[in-house]
């Protein structure tokens, strides 16, 4: 068993906070503690350091990687060259992994997601793991959708198969785009759909078996780089290989087109910090419901009057908040937003604006 966690990403739905210098795995939002050390200190419970992969996109986030991750070996951690999306990074992981062990199994975690109970997570991972290694196919495990969602993937349960540490296997019959809400609400209502929340479990050669079927110039590229591991020209292969590369998600490129994917249910819950809407709901909120974070290392002052269910963000400055409901405050030194809970995704909106008006000093 060994695990992949992918670190590469923006998070430009946590905008200010979030920006390409300091994206959202990198924020101490949680007990003064990063996405980042959160997911590897949840693998490191059940495997050891050194069987933890990291890939991330810019020599920058590499190094911050090492700081934040000090035990996992320094040659664990991939840079990639150029950001490729999800498919070449589990492609990267997949190649680096299987040349250090030819019967690896693979735990793919997001480096912005939480996941409790962890004996429950423990356990269906070595499920999914057990499963894979013994028969070769691609597990993903469906998380039981708690309300119709339109900003999620879902899987289609197929029948059930096989039994795998007592838990039902089955085959996934398809999976499904993010649905419209009539959509949604009739994939929740029938129990056989589950959100995709991309964990998945993977024999590392039959990924890259996969890999080879529907991504032929992804696979020419991993072979060149496998070639090339522990040589002077391994870095130079991996960057010349990369520019060949289509940026596409593993999702559109593997998953959706294998005939050989099979379901876990998850017994545990989940969520994808996504979005300021997120955090407030994962930190402690006091007795109106609000809750205030006063920055990393500068401080900051917030004050408070009829003001309920509120996310509160101070880098510095005093913040006075009278009689608001439901709003999400976030001042650093770069931008000041505001904007209300229940619109926390349309923060992406802003960033697009910002990217159009080429404001690089505000991303």
């Amino acid at each position: 068993m060994y695990a992949l966690i992918l670190a590469g990403g923006g998070g430009t739905r946590l905008w200010p906070k979030s920006l390409e210098k300091t994206p959202k795995q990198f924020l101490k939002l949680f007990n003064h503690k990063t996405l980042v050390e959160i997911t590897g200190e949840r693998l490191n419970k059940f495997l050891p350091w050194e069987k933890i992969f990291v890939v991330t996109t810019t020599k920058e986030y590499g190094d911050t990687i090492k700081e934040l991750l000090p035990k996992v070996p320094e040659e664990n951690i991939l840079v990639e060259p150029e950001r490729r999306d999800s498919a070449a990074a589990h492609a990267l992981g997949a190649t680096y992994i299987l040349s250090k062990d030819s019967e690896a199994v693979i735990v793919n975690a997001a480096s912005d997601h939480f996941v409790s109970p962890q004996l429950n997570y423990e356990r269906t991972m070595f499920a999914a793991s057990k499963y894979a290694f013994e028969n070769g196919g691609l597990v993903s495990i469906g998380i039981k959708p708690l309300y119709p969602h339109t900003g999620m993937g879902h899987l289609k349960k197929g029948k059930h198969v096989d039994t795998s540490e007592g838990r039902y296997v089955f085959k996934l019959d398809k999976f499904v785009e993010k649905p419209p809400l009539e959509t949604a609400q009739k994939y929740t209502e029938s129990g056989d759909y589950f959100w995709n929340a991309n964990h998945y479990v993977w024999r590392a050669d039959k990924f890259l078996s996969e890999v080879k079927s529907y991504a032929k110039t992804l696979s020419i590229g991993m072979e060149e780089i496998a070639k090339n591991l522990g040589t002077v020209d391994e870095k130079k292969t991996v960057e010349k290989e990369y520019k060949k590369f289509e940026k596409i998600s593993v999702d559109y490129a593997i998953s959706e087109k294998s005939k050989d994917f099979y379901m876990i249910i998850a017994d545990y819950s989940w969520t994808d910090i996504g979005d300021w809407n997120e955090v407030w709901k994962n930190l402690p909120q006091d007795v109106n419901g609000n809750v205030i974070i006063t920055g990393d290392e500068k401080g900051g002052e917030v004050i408070n009057i009829d003001t309920t269910d509120a996310l509160i963000h101070s880098d510095g400055r005093l913040i006075a908040a009278i009689d608001v409901d439901n709003l999400i405050i976030v001042d650093t030194e770069e931008a000041l937003l505001v904007c209300s809970k229940s619109h926390a995704q349309s923060v992406k909106k802003i960033v697009e604006l910002l990217k159009a008006k080429n404001r690089i000093d505000l991303l």
